[in-house]
């Protein structure tokens, strides 16, 4: 299956975690994506994705609307991604790879 050109779609929402402080410069760095990330997310089906922030807790919660078979968090092994993340990680909650702590979230209601 082409992931560009699958009918089917899925959508998946987690959260992660940011550092006080950091809400400008995540913002800013997210601003200016490099285009060979955003790149890669399209090319592997990933249509439409938002990022919203908690000011209170500091908490990322991420939306994707995905019509391949990978969300973003399953491209971590392409380089991209990993230097992505490493450039990322001063700002955010990760994983001893550098890879952001994601929590996945439990759809309970959606209105088409």
């Amino acid at each position: 299956m082409n992931p560009s050109t699958s009918t089917e779609s899925t959508r998946v929402a987690f959260k992660m975690k940011l550092k006080p402080g950091c809400e400008a410069e995540y913002k800013k760095r997210h601003d200016a994506i490099w285009p060979e990330l955003s790149s890669l997310l399209k090319e592997n089906g990933i249509c439409d994705y938002s990022i919203f922030l908690d000011k209170e807790t500091n908490t990322l919660f991420a939306i994707q609307k995905n019509n391949g078979i990978q969300g973003s968090q399953d491209l971590g092994k392409h380089p991209i991604v990993k230097k992505w993340w490493a450039y990322m990680a001063d700002i955010m909650e990760t994983n001893a790879d550098q890879s952001p702590v994601t929590i996945p979230l439990s759809e309970v209601f959606f209105l088409a």
